[in-house]
């Protein structure tokens, strides 16, 4: 495989770093579906991450704070991070406007965070095979996670659990577990496409996803998963779960030196732990 063939997006890179080989491009392009939805959809996010920062300004409860010597009342909080974070978009995006508006000869957008990002998503598709598109997703997935963190800052813990259920999507689903609620179940989301996500007790249902992605399991109709995986998705210790499969002799199987549970007998064990009817 030529290494021009290979994905620079963040999310490749990433992989890489793990030693996981990186997705094939299409013709012409270099990045792969994956990172380019993703590019997408981070695009998609940063004006509403820019207005919940603004939000944040006057003393929200994140971030280093400092009082002004102007514009605001004496001794007012004020959000130093916050303000980072929005100035770090409009700078971002603006240099990558100006970036596509002198290479295409086209009119640059107004210098307003909205119309930047609805302008580079106009030029995705040119944005894709330029040489530098790599150094794009890695930035602006920064942008992203950094106000992601300031709009919304109450710790989460996440963990991937497998391919999007949706047909033909190529994102990785992503499970994610408030800690002020640990009784309420994960949230799923594909990392690709934010629109495609189910509660997290809707996830059980989806298991023929699941095994989707897992070959070498046993065929059939059974879902399989990770110790990990029901801990989250049902909230409950991982002790909990190892005992639960020894006194209950869950069905399993390892592969790749890890143990997969029976998902049926599992949801039996778990009915209403939780409160939620699973």
């Amino acid at each position: 495989m030529e290494k021009a063939d290979l994905c620079v997006g963040a999310g490749c890179r990433s992989r890489g770093g793990g030693g996981a080989a990186g997705r094939r491009t299409p013709a012409g392009g270099r990045l792969c579906a994956v990172c380019r939805d993703r590019l997408a959809a981070d695009l998609r996010r940063i004006p509403r991450l820019y207005d919940a920062c603004g939000r944040v300004l006057g003393g929200g409860r994140t971030g280093p704070r400092e009082r002004t010597s102007g514009g605001h009342l004496p001794g007012m909080p004020f959000n130093t991070a916050a303000f980072e974070a929005r100035s770090a978009m409009l700078g971002v995006l603006s240099s990558w406007a100006s970036l596509v508006a002198e290479e295409r000869g086209t009119a640059p957008p107004r210098r307003a965070v909205p119309d930047l990002a609805a302008f580079l998503t106009r030029h995705l598709d040119w944005l894709s095979a330029h040489w530098a598109v790599g150094d794009l997703t890695e930035e602006v997935a920064r942008l992203t996670r950094r106000a992601g963190r300031l709009a919304d800052p109450d710790p989460v813990r996440r963990v991937r659990v497998g391919r999007c259920a949706e047909p033909d999507c190529r994102g990785t689903l992503v499970a994610t577990l408030r800690p002020e609620a640990p009784e309420a179940r994960a949230e799923i989301r594909c990392d690709a496409h934010p629109d495609h996500r189910w509660a997290g007790s809707e996830w059980t249902r989806l298991g023929r996803h699941v095994r989707r992605g897992r070959p070498g399991l046993p065929a059939g109709r059974t879902a399989w998963l990770t110790a990990d995986e029901i801990s989250r998705l049902w909230g409950v210790p991982s002790g909990s779960v190892y005992r639960l499969a020894s006194e209950r002799r869950w069905s399993r199987h390892r592969r790749g030196g890890r143990t997969y549970y029976d998902e049926a007998e599992v949801r039996e064990s778990l009915r209403g732990r939780t409160g939620s009817g699973v």
